[in-house]
């Protein structure tokens, strides 16, 4: 999988030192920027903009998400209880699969609880009902699933054959949506306007007989708004164009674009031997702290990485797993025990995803801003962290 992230910004500067290793460092300055665009965009649009919680979900920063988008879009019960605490705004929430206890706390806290099939809307009939007698206001969405593949990794796209994820849009019918407000796709990953255009074309005609009856439209995540190539003009053109032929309220869930080029993630070498090349082992595990890296794959950007070809080493984590393999590259400052190195867009997904398999130690989190050089540790873990998850 091929990723056009990777922009050093102001990290170009930033003293790898300053921070323990291995560690994510995020830029709130960053941050800053990729949410004023975002903004704009949905400003402009007229739309309706939520934070993908699992994308990037660093409740640090969540009054600042909060200052510039309308909330946040969760994928159960724990994102959505974690939505309330620190987070302002809408709560949107889709599930694959809800259990009854957790959708009865669910409707609780969410403006919009979105359902992956109608049999399930149905199965729940009386949970919503009794929700909804409570006093709890909310209201029923849908995801479908489109049938028009654009994705690059089957396993990611959620347009897959045979794919678990929404309602095939081409079962759709109007007793489906007795009740339903809105309905919701998510079928993009890191990719441009062009995919979202041909994707409506394609659903549009489906969808035409039921604009007169949907409150809002969901576009799901996977805009890589935030991208300095990305073609936002026509992305608002389009948006203001789809709002007024549908009647609908839009809104998008960017994920990755909310924390895009914003964070890295900070290593040192452990050691070098050569086994046909240079082979380095790092306190970064590509298992445990980028798990993309394997299951995408693709190939993280290294910050300062050398642009001749002459000694590449290839580096991988300190866990036992043969596979725990990031890449080759060609560190800045050489090869040896002890050099810092770092690699770039990792606030997002990475951070969310890390695990403490083979009991390697979890990264820290820092919190750096480049525009006043104010740097904070946000979180460390011990091994009380390892031990307390398993029993």
């Amino acid at each position: 999988m091929e990723t056009r992230a990777g922009d050093p910004g102001a990290f170009a500067r930033f003293d790898l030192t300053r921070v323990d290793s291995p560690a994510f460092v995020v830029d709130a300055a960053a941050l800053r920027r990729n949410l004023r665009i975002l903004a704009d965009v949905r400003d402009r649009a007229g739309i309706k903009l939520l934070a993908a919680l699992k994308a990037f979900s660093m409740w640090r920063v969540a009054p600042l998400l909060s200052d510039y988008l309308d909330g946040v879009c969760t994928s159960g019960l724990w994102e959505a209880k974690l939505a309330a605490e620190r987070y302002g705004g809408e709560i949107a929430t889709y599930c694959a699969g809800y259990k009854p206890d957790d959708l009865r706390e669910i409707c609780a806290l969410s403006d919009h609880v979105i359902f992956n099939s109608p049999g399930q809307i149905a199965r729940f009939a009386d949970v919503i009902a009794a929700a909804r007698a409570a006093g709890d206001r909310f209201d029923i969405g849908l995801r479908i699933n489109p049938m028009y593949a654009t994705g690059e990794v089957p396993r990611y796209d959620p347009c897959a054959p045979h794919s678990r994820l929404g309602f095939p849009v081409d079962q759709l019918t109007a007793a489906h949506l007795e009740g339903v407000s809105g309905l919701h796709f998510h079928s993009l990953c890191e990719q441009d306007f062009d995919p979202l255009r041909r994707t409506w074309d394609a659903l549009r005609p489906r969808l035409e007989p039921y604009f007169g009856r949907l409150q809002w439209l969901n576009f799901g995540g996977g805009h890589h708004i935030t991208r300095a190539d990305y073609q936002r003009e026509a992305l608002i053109e389009f948006l203001i164009a789809v709002k007024a032929d549908t009647g609908c309220e839009i809104y998008l869930e960017p994920g990755e674009a909310v924390a895009l080029d914003a964070g890295i993630l900070v290593g040192t070498v452990l050691d070098v031997h050569a086994n046909g090349m240079a082979v380095a082992v790092t306190d970064i595990s590509a298992t445990c702290h980028m798990p993309d890296v394997i299951e995408a794959p693709y190939r993280p950007a290294m910050l300062g990485e050398r642009a001749d070809e002459r000694d590449s080493v290839r580096l991988g984590g300190p866990s036992c797993l043969a596979g725990d393999v990031i890449g080759d590259y060609r560190l800045p400052q050489g090869c040896a025990p002890g050099t810092r190195f770092a690699f770039l867009d990792q606030a997002h997904y990475s951070m969310v995803k890390t695990t403490t398999f083979n009991g390697v130690p979890l990264p820290s989190i820092w919190l750096w801003d480049s525009e006043s050089d104010a740097l904070e540790c946000v979180r460390t873990f011990a091994y009380e962290d390892f031990r307390d998850r398993l029993s």
